[in-house]
């Protein structure tokens, strides 16, 4: 196993790796809406918060030689479930016509307070 980490990504928040890379894979931590610059949550808009997760998601692929197209399962994670046609779009508009496997979840609570998360697992080459 090796443990993937990008400058340009949020740095864990606890004792985890923001990816591991394993068996042909990548498993990619979950991801909330951090600048990776400010270490703040980016708030407001949850279109701009998903984007800032994909961001992140992406900065993360690219530290494994991966992009989306790499990505084979995501989990998205809703603190509410009147979120999910705007987080939908972001995502399709992220994804392309790529479309993985993927599960929506609601949730209670986020860390620090974020709306939405997203983990991933890739495949590389």
């Amino acid at each position: 196993m090796k443990s993937i980490t990008s400058p340009d990504a949020p740095a864990a928040i606890g004792p985890y790796s923001q990816a591991i890379h394993a068996g042909g894979m990548i498993f990619l931590s979950g991801q909330i809406p951090l600048d990776p610059r400010s270490g703040e949550l980016v708030t407001g808009d949850i279109v701009k918060e998903t984007e800032q997760v994909l961001a992140n998601l992406s900065a993360v692929l690219k530290a494994a030689e991966c992009t989306f197209s790499n990505v084979v399962r995501t989990t998205i994670y809703l603190t509410s479930m009147d979120d999910f046609a705007a987080v939908n779009g972001a995502y399709e508009k992220a994804f392309g016509g790529h479309r993985p496997a993927r599960a929506t979840v609601a949730v209670a609570a986020l860390p620090k307070g974020a709306r939405v998360e997203i983990d991933a697992i890739a495949v590389v080459g």
